[in-house]
Order: C-alpha cells, then sequence, then structure tokens
C-alpha cells in the first residue's frame, strides 16, 4: 500500500484581534497617565523643602505660572532676571500683568469666576522673592485671590 505524503499545511494566525488589544492598551493608559506634570518646566528648579508636600486634593481650577532663569547647558545663567515661561515666550515678570488680565477675560467668557481660580506659582529655587511677590501682585490687580507656591520635597 503506498502512501501519498502531503506538504504540511501552515497554520496562519489572525493578528487582527492582537492588534486591536494593542490599541485599546493604548488608549487606556493615555486616558490615566498623570497629566499634572504637563504644566511643569523644566528649566524650573523648584526649591528643596521637608515642609513641602503635595496637596490633599487635586485644585479644581488653576492657573500655573512657572518662574526662572535661561541657563546654557552647564547651568549658568545667562541673564540675571528671571523670566515667566509662558505659552513658549520669555516674559519678564513686570510684564505679566496684561497676561494676567488676558487669562481673567478668558475665565469670565467661560462664565468663571477669576476669585475661584488658584494660580500656582512654580519659581525657581534661586528666583528673589521680590519677584514671587510681584506676580502675586500683579494677579491681584486681574482680580485673581487665591495662590500656591509649589516646592520638591526634600527627605529628612
Amino acid at each position: 500500500m503506498k502512501f501519498q505524503s502531503e506538504k504540511p499545511q501552515l497554520a496562519e494566525v489572525d493578528m487582527t484581534p492582537m492588534i486591536d488589544i494593542v490599541f485599546q492598551l493604548i488608549a487606556f493608559f493615555m486616558v490615566i497617565t498623570n497629566f499634572e506634570q504637563t504644566a511643569a518646566d523644566e528649566r524650573v528648579k523648584l526649591p528643596r523643602d521637608v515642609l513641602a508636600k503635595p496637596p490633599e486634593v487635586k485644585l479644581e481650577r488653576e492657573l500655573v505660572v512657572n518662574v526662572g532663569f535661561l541657563r546654557d547647558s552647564s547651568g549658568k545663567k545667562l541673564d540675571p532676571e528671571p523670566l515667566v515661561f509662558w505659552a513658549g515666550e520669555n516674559i519678564r515678570v513686570g510684564d505679566m500683568g496684561a497676561k494676567f488680565q488676558q487669562e481673567r477675560r478668558i475665565a469670565e467668557a467661560k462664565k468663571q469666576d477669576p476669585k475661584d481660580i488658584t494660580v500656582v506659582i512654580r519659581a525657581d529655587a534661586e528666583v528673589p522673592t521680590g519677584a514671587v511677590q510681584e506676580l502675586m501682585r500683579l494677579a491681584q490687580e486681574a482680580k485673581f485671590e487665591k495662590f500656591a507656591l509649589k516646592a520638591a520635597q526634600a527627605s529628612l
């Protein structure tokens, strides 16, 4: 009796469900990613303090202001005057009044009271206290009343 030998057929795996799962996982992780650091600017080196702690509840409405210095690759200041890093612009602290007024108008157009918006100031450790106070004064002139200062938590 003669047996016919057949070439084995290779089974092909349908990869469509695997690709669907991968895209669903990507979408899932994009949704749950913590976007809190999106307002952070890497040019701002926050001061370290053992008393600094993360907020217990997330602020409902916040306006983040990053204040620091332009530095070269070695970390040396290129300009001794602190700048506000705002939407891709480098703005002098004294010129922020117009930006705060603009943010107030935007909030009012959205039917939000500027008094309910917390201005979060992320100032570099070397920024003079007077510059931070000036920012707060300019924000108050634009009717913002709540403020928070950010610092990095230092270990004991």
